[in-house]
């Protein structure tokens, strides 16, 4: 589907400038829709992730030039956000680390090299998502088939139904997003519906592994003078304190928000918030 000709922008290349965007546009407009029919699946993924990482095992994410980058970019925002090792969600990109800044587009057919990475990395207790647009990729179908293999879970990330990656996965999320608006050009709509899950999906785990809070980011470290003082924030909102507290709370906590809320709202020292968060979850600690 992804490689068939939209009919919108056959002639897209005669239009107006403006008719371009908006020909792109209406199609992008499809694509939440595309994943939102997907729900029920994104969240089954979800809870079976939490659960495999709640007991040790890792999230690996497979994939090949756009599907790999897009990929790279879900997990490297994951430790600045919610406080994570860099080694719980990892990336195993078809040509290795280069092809996340050039095109390594021949490595997308190398099996032996995917199946190589997965036998490195990938143990029975860790999650897998292989992500395709055409669900056809040599290098991500050999890597879940190889993972599936070993025990561990595995999802697909797709835009094609009926397709060996689907058929190779536990889980398959499959957002049909159709045809692009330049034929094949899967960096557009599948790519978006690929962003979008990944997304959903990180996020999700982070929720369900308690790393969140009402909705803020309780893990993230204040690493700069911007996230200093939205950590001071979030100490607010969630101790229900002035900011004057809140700061002096976070300078206790040696820069942990988690700890410098059960400071600020149980009027506690930084050893006894720390045992306190240890024996709890925040929310039981500061809602008892």
């Amino acid at each position: 589907m992804t490689q068939d000709r939209l009919d919108a922008s056959l002639d897209i290349d005669r239009r107006p400038t403006i008719d371009i965007v908006r020909i792109i546009q209406e199609q992008d407009a499809r694509v939440a829709q595309a994943v939102a029919a997907q729900a029920e699946r994104i969240a089954h993924a979800i809870d079976q992730i939490a659960e495999r990482l709640s007991h040790g095992g890792r999230l690996f994410y497979v994939g090949a030039g756009t599907s790999g980058r897009i990929a790279m970019l879900d997990a490297s925002e994951l430790p600045p956000t919610y406080g994570v090792g860099p080694d719980l969600v990892r990336v195993i990109i078809a040509g290795g680390q280069r092809a996340y800044f050039e095109a390594v587009e021949g490595a997308e057919d190398d099996e032996e090299a995917a199946i190589e990475a997965v036998n490195d990395e990938v143990k029975p207790d860790d999650a897998v998502i292989g992500i395709a647009a055409s669900g056809t990729t040599p290098f991500t179908v050999a890597a879940v088939r190889r993972a599936n293999m070993l025990g561990a879970l595995t999802i697909a990330v797709t835009s094609t139904p009926n397709t060996p990656l689907a058929a190779e996965a536990d889980i398959a999320v499959v957002a049909e997003t159709g045809p692009e608006v330049i034929m094949g050009s899967t960096r557009m709509k599948s790519g978006t519906a690929q962003k979008l899950i990944l997304n959903a999906i990180s996020t999700g785990v982070m929720i369900r592994t308690g790393r969140v809070y009402s909705n803020l980011m309780i893990e993230m470290p204040a690493t700069n003078e911007k996230l200093r003082s939205r950590a001071v924030r979030m100490v607010e909102l969630a101790a229900g304190v002035p900011r004057p507290v809140a700061v002096q709370a976070m300078r206790e906590s040696h820069g942990s928000v988690k700890i410098a809320a059960v400071i600020a709202r149980r009027k506690v020292g930084f050893n006894e918030a720390r045992r306190l968060l240890s024996e709890r979850t925040l929310r039981e600690v500061l809602e008892p």
